[in-house]
């Protein structure tokens, strides 16, 4: 979602994603004319007329889990979005939590005082990386 209109992202779809996505990016762009939507999530500059970059997770019941807002110049990590949905995905579906930098397949922690200064025997710092 962007201050753009439907026309420059139909052309930003059109002349620059479908050359880096094959078949184009698979989810529809949603256009935030005077940043109405940017407003409500605290990303919109009024001063510049734009919505600055900002990416949410939001569950299914419709409580952000995640946020992310970053300056103008500096691109979002797409790969670490995926990680994210993914680890939120897994603790939904299993009530376990997962640190720093989990992937998929990786250790995870249940929650409790037994894990109380016990961490460190089930998670490695290479873990992360």
């Amino acid at each position: 979602m962007s201050t753009d209109s439907r026309f420059t992202h139909k052309i930003w779809q059109e002349e620059e994603l479908s050359k880096m996505v094959p078949g184009g990016f698979p989810y529809p762009m949603l256009s935030d004319q005077g940043g109405r939507i940017g407003d409500v999530y605290g990303i919109y500059d009024e001063d510049s007329g734009v919505d600055i970059r900002g990416r949410f997770i939001i569950d299914p019941d419709g409580i952000i889990q995640a946020m992310e807002v970053l300056s103008p110049t500096v691109g979002r990590n797409v790969s670490e979005l995926i990680r994210q949905v993914q680890a939120f995905q897994h603790v939904s579906k299993t009530g376990e939590v997962t640190p720093s930098g989990w992937q998929p397949g990786k250790p995870t922690l249940s929650p409790g005082p037994k894990l109380a200064g016990k961490v460190w025997e089930v998670w490695k710092p290479d873990n992360a990386f």
